[in-house]
């Protein structure tokens, strides 16, 4: 495994569809993610690149950081054996995390009709652990650390219209820890360097109460490359049951892909009075684009009892988020969202990787004008999973049967605004 890279700014967690997290800001969190066409601060360099064309004057700068607490997850049902060749009992809970991920955003003075952003954010990620058997199996540990730093800039076409773009430079590290007794055992440490994308925007301003944007994330494929070590069952080779206790240690080169899914996201922003606007947003996520898990290991053995690939046919999501700011007053504005969010991991490959499921989210923050340049902020947001049923009929891929409840979210931000 090639050495950390930023280590300390790079964000583990499950949350979200998938493994993705558009929230990467106070107002964003706040909103509940329905920020794109009203962007209208340095997160706009991440959320919306078009509409740094028309922020007032002066450079915008935002640091945050998240707190993110993940209940644990329970599982009532059975998880079939290869051993046994029969279903077993599984009820069990994963453990608790919690995460600090901070943000980074930057917004340039206008220069003619060009103006420069970046963000430091963190758009993905995993952690699940769980302690027992059957879970262990095939997940002990699953984490998948994102970093992305994310240069834009914006053009004024028009005193209505502005395009936008970005280059997308990804940083992941990955570990993996599955262990079955007298089978097998794999500990398994990567990262990818850096991966390269890019992202598009559009904004128009029908007229300054109501605005409509576009964006797009492209896809950028993480190749998590490092070691993987641990042992095999030499039962494995001869089935004969005198060879259960006899272990075969190895220690290998190890690969595995997995894609950051593109985003397509479309919102209109409307001023209903004159201090309070109402945004909704439509968000498209490819993840059609995760079709199979497949590790690969260069010492054949491994290859070839846990190289086999994992069918995954994710499939595309949508989400839907309404967001609403009220401007209290001159010195304090409120935030306020909600949003429904598909899970994109059909019945037949859910795992105890990933058990994900649809979500209601619901949000909350304020802004606090402390001087005319000065503002902190707080967002707090709620992802409430729904229960996740795998039925015997679904002929789950890994051999899973019961319901997955009591996951979700829950994050927590601190921010502060300068203007310059």
């Amino acid at each position: 495994m090639r050495k950390p890279l930023l280590l300390l700014l790079s964000g583990s967690f499950l949350f979200g569809a998938g493994y993705k997290l558009p929230e990467q800001s106070a107002r964003s969190i706040a909103l509940a993610g329905a920020y794109v066409a009203g962007a209208n601060s340095a997160d706009s360099s991440y959320f919306n690149p078009a509409n740094m064309s028309f922020l007032g004057d002066g450079s915008f700068f935002e640091f945050s950081a998240t707190g993110i607490y993940l209940p644990k997850i329970r599982f009532k049902g059975l998880v079939y054996s290869p051993l046994t060749k029969k279903f077993e009992k599984a009820n069990a809970k994963s453990k608790e995390e919690f995460f600090l991920v901070p943000h980074l955003h930057l917004v340039s003075k206008p220069y003619e009709k060009f103006r420069f952003g970046f963000s430091l954010v963190t758009p993905g990620g995993l952690s699940k652990r769980w302690k027992s058997s059957p879970q262990i199996w095939s997940a002990e540990e699953f984490t998948l650390k994102i970093i992305e730093l994310n240069p834009t800039l914006s053009y004024k076409l028009s005193p209505k219209l502005s395009l936008g773009a970005g280059v997308r430079a990804i940083y992941s590290e990955g570990e993996v820890k599955v262990t079955f007794p007298h089978l097998y055992k794999e500990k398994m440490e990567g990262d990818s360097g850096f991966k390269w994308g890019y992202n598009l925007a559009v904004s128009y301003q029908y007229d300054p109460s109501l605005r409509f944007a576009l964006t797009y994330r492209s896809k950028v494929n993480l190749k998590e490359e490092g070691t993987a070590k641990g042992y095999l069952g030499k039962y494995l080779l001869t089935k004969d049951p005198q060879d259960l206790n006899t272990l075969l240690p190895y220690h290998t080169y190890a690969e595995v892909s997995v894609p950051l899914p593109a985003t397509l996201a479309f919102g209109t922003a409307l001023d209903i009075s004159s201090n309070s606007k109402v945004e909704f947003v439509y968000e498209k996520t490819f993840w059609s684009s995760y079709e199979r898990l497949d590790f690969n290991f260069k010492e054949p053995f491994a290859e070839a009892v846990l190289g086999k690939p994992k069918v995954k046919n994710w499939k595309d999501t949508n989400t839907f988020r309404i967001g609403i700011t009220y401007n209290n007053s001159s010195k304090l504005t409120t935030m306020y969202g909600f949003a429904y969010d598909e899970t994109p991991i059909p019945a037949t490959s859910l795992g105890f990787e990933l058990p994900d499921a649809d979500a209601l989210i619901f949000a909350l923050g304020a802004l606090y004008n402390y001087t005319k340049n000065l503002t902190l902020g707080v967002s707090y947001l709620f992802d409430y999973k729904l229960d996740r049923s795998i039925e015997p009929l679904e002929q789950n891929i890994n051999g899973i049967v019961g319901v997955f409840d009591e996951g979700g979210a829950h994050l927590l931000n601190l921010s502060l605004n300068y203007r310059y």
